[in-house]
């Protein structure tokens, strides 16, 4: 499944890479769907900076996915790779529950828009069912399509959710 949005960020690309990048923590507030998000860790080598962020979703699982999937599917960790020399972020989610079975990649990409950001994301989602254990072989299938749906149904408004978050970061801050 592919993922895809655009957003338009009313700020100079520098300070909205930045403030996404190093401000994560302070945008949970202006991110609805998410309750919480840890900085794991954080490093630096020639110019890439690499980070691993603990994220906890909020809301419901929905109700007939609650025999397949559990609360650990509302966390997960994203591993970050940041090239402020083509501003872009390489991210990869690990899930918490399947994790084998999901792969979740992804590239954002920050584009100068006169005095605006595009920040502009892709990325792939992928359920491999047959690495889906502990169920029966005939259900894997619909189970990898449950678990896909609702991925999918949580990413895709996270991201749009975090550039808007970023816009009301940096109003607030008045930039």
């Amino acid at each position: 499944m592919k993922i895809s949005t655009d957003n338009r960020v009313p700020f100079p690309r520098q300070i909205v890479y930045t403030t996404y990048r190093d401000k994560i923590t302070e945008l949970v507030r202006y991110v609805p769907d998410i309750r919480t998000i840890n900085v794991k860790s954080r490093r630096e080598a020639d110019n890439i900076i690499y980070i691993v962020n603990e994220w906890h979703g909020g809301g419901e699982i929905p109700l007939a996915a609650r025999a397949l999937l559990s609360e650990d599917m509302l966390s997960w960790y994203e591993h970050d790779v940041w090239d402020e020399s083509k501003f872009t972020l390489d991210w990869r989610l690990e899930t918490r529950a399947f994790t084998e079975a999901v792969s979740c990649i992804g590239k954002n990409t920050f584009i100068e828009d006169g005095d605006a950001t595009i920040i502009q994301s892709r990325g792939e989602l992928k359920i491999d069912p047959n690495q889906i254990h502990g169920a029966p072989a005939f259900l894997t299938g619909q189970i990898a399509r449950v678990v896909e749906d609702f991925l999918a149904a949580k990413i895709k408004p996270s991201l749009i959710q975090m550039s808007d978050g970023v816009r009301k970061y940096l109003e607030r801050a008045g930039n």
